[in-house]
């Protein structure tokens, strides 16, 4: 079992960081207030069973707290990475799905109130967009993508 905490400042550790950061932003915003994010699922329209939405409600953002700390820590990166790839794909196959059908709603993905962003405003309206939250689950998942390349394949013994 290995955890780098080294503090190798480098491009593709920055780009890590970063993609835990936002993981660990955006669980612990829908952690605060899982009933809120429930709403926001529910507006996306998914034909989804009601039962299967409330259990996304619960266990997305403890998957997304998950990845974002083994990418902070560096520990699993291989399988964080996976992980965290998956993520992003699902958000910008149902942000994007949200945007072909022209949904107006908020994405659900970040508490720009930790920014000092009021939900009420201009700023947060664009950030919170579905097209935008697309664009930005797009670049996310090219980033993992990057990230995973310049890594060399483990399994998940050697994870360990």
């Amino acid at each position: 079992m290995k955890i780098d905490f080294s503090c190798d400042i480098n491009p593709r550790n920055c780009l890590r960081w970063l993609i835990g950061v936002v993981l660990v932003w955006a669980a612990l915003g829908k952690l605060a207030n899982l009933q809120e994010f429930f709403a926001t699922l529910l507006a996306y329209q998914l034909p989804l069973p009601l039962p299967f939405l409330k259990f996304v409600s619960v266990v997305l953002p403890w998957i997304e707290l998950l990845c974002g700390l083994l990418l902070l820590s560096g520990f699993m990166l291989h399988s964080a990475l996976v992980w965290t790839l998956l993520l992003f794909l699902t958000f910008a196959a149902c942000t994007g799905e949200a945007w072909l059908r022209g949904l107006h709603i908020a994405c659900g993905c970040l508490d720009l109130r930790l920014l000092g962003i009021l939900p009420e405003s201009k700023t947060a309206a664009l950030l919170e967009s579905v097209g935008f939250a697309l664009l930005r689950s797009v670049a996310l998942a090219a980033t993992v993508i990057y990230l995973m390349r310049q890594q060399p394949a483990r399994t998940f013994a050697e994870e360990n």
